[in-house]
């Protein structure tokens, strides 16, 4: 049986139903809610700027407020391989969702997605950075993230060459990545982007918000 990428179910009080985040094969992430009354099930896309669902997806048995509750429980909330969410016949598994065979060891996998949050790497970040309930602190990771940016001396000589600031975030997530995983070396470009992928579709409003405004602060 495989295991889907995916966050853990938060419950929904504004309708009897039940929520959770799935990485998307394509890239970015999507939400689905599924009834515990009867059922039905719902997914949609987030938007990857705003971090919202499209108003078009609101009907009788998924309303808006389903999905405000929705978003608002999971921003925060890692991935991670997770067993299929069985509620009454809403079993199976959606073409959009990743799903990974046990017996694959990680990094391995088809999917760079997948790979991302197996990754020792992205492991350790969450579990540096989540509070009590099990949410990661963006602020915490940003503040630690922005006293290494601005002691390094690689990232003072990228600023000086004019280096993007994807190119300059790339270097301090590669670097911190490694340092918590306790490796001495680091990801490739392609795995650090993937993995800022994973981080950042956790909540698309705040994950690297703090360190990107200080690295614009930097090369002024």
């Amino acid at each position: 049986m495989a295991n889907i990428i995916r966050t853990k179910v938060v419950e929904l009080n504004a309708i009897p139903a039940m929520a959770y985040k799935i990485k998307l094969k394509q890239g970015g992430s999507g939400i689905k809610i599924h009834r515990t009354d009867k059922e039905e099930f719902i997914f949609t896309e987030i938007n990857k700027r705003s971090g919202e669902v499209p108003p078009d997806i609101y009907t009788a048995d998924f309303p808006e407020e389903a999905f405000e509750e929705a978003v608002e429980l999971l921003i925060g909330m890692p991935y991670s391989a997770r067993g299929k969410v069985k509620i009454g016949v809403s079993d199976a598994v959606d073409t959009c969702e990743i799903e990974v065979p046990e017996d694959e060891a990680p990094g391995t996998h088809s999917d760079p997605g997948a790979n991302a949050v197996d990754s020792d790497e992205f492991i350790s970040i969450v579990g540096m950075y989540s509070d009590v309930s099990g949410k990661i602190n963006y602020q915490l990771m940003n503040k630690q993230f922005i006293q290494f940016a601005s002691k390094n001396k690689t990232v003072s000589k990228m600023i000086g060459e004019n280096a993007s600031e994807s190119e300059i975030l790339l270097h301090i997530v590669k670097n911190r990545a490694a340092y918590l995983a306790g490796k001495k070396d680091n990801l490739s470009d392609e795995e650090t982007l993937a993995l800022i992928d994973a981080i950042e579709e956790i909540d698309p409003r705040s994950a690297f918000k703090e360190l990107k405004l200080h690295l614009r602060r930097m090369s002024r």
